[in-house]
């Protein structure tokens, strides 16, 4: 990214939906070049094949082929929303879904597992937890640095500190990364560090 940049910028998210761990995120802008690094990132820190489900954004494609290879099962969800008028709808509601298609792109994934419902609910959670993406905000990022750094800081919170109610540990315990939960003291010392 240059410097002072200014305007869209995504959270990439990686999120298993066993143990609720999200092992990598990426910040940057929605294209290729960011979808490779997110993608390359992931698929250093899995040890086993993977099911992996993503909507419809093209540069998925070429960055899971690219990092993966053959060596993953890999579907798509697009979703097709009403183009119902603005003012018919309330400010902040969604449209509604008319149309859902699931294709499976690379391997033998499981059509009944191939969703996006799991990360479009942390992306709620990021939201939720991190003010920074609230709607109406005067809470913004005026620099991507400190966006990524508050960002860096609520997935090691979520990862490390948080006991989630689903599984009643966090997720680093529960998929064996540590032992016990984490405190904000050693999340704190570990950033440090």
């Amino acid at each position: 990214m240059r410097s002072g940049h200014k305007g869209d910028v995504w959270t990439w998210i990686a999120l298993d939906a066993e143990t609720k761990l999200v092992p990598t995120f990426a910040v940057g802008e929605r294209n290729q070049v960011t979808a490779d690094g997110f993608i390359e990132n992931l698929a250093g820190r899995l040890t086993h094949r993977v099911q992996l489900s993503t909507d419809g954004l093209l540069a998925y494609q070429g960055a899971i082929e690219k990092a993966f290879g053959t060596d993953v099962d890999y579907g798509t969800i697009v979703k097709t929303f009403s183009s119902a008028q603005l003012e018919e709808q309330r400010r902040y509601s969604p449209p509604e879904v008319v149309k859902v298609e699931k294709m499976v792109v690379s391997g033998n994934p499981d059509s009944d597992l191939i969703s996006t419902s799991y990360i479009e609910k942390q992306n709620h959670t990021l939201r939720m937890h991190c003010r920074r993406l609230s709607r109406l905000t005067n809470a913004f990022s005026k620099k991507l640095e400190n966006f990524k750094a508050a960002v860096a800081l609520h997935y090691g919170y979520y990862n490390f500190v948080k006991i989630h109610k689903a599984i009643r540990c966090t997720p680093a315990m529960e998929a064996g990364v540590t032992t016990s939960p984490w405190t904000v003291a050693n999340l704190v010392e570990m950033i440090d560090g």
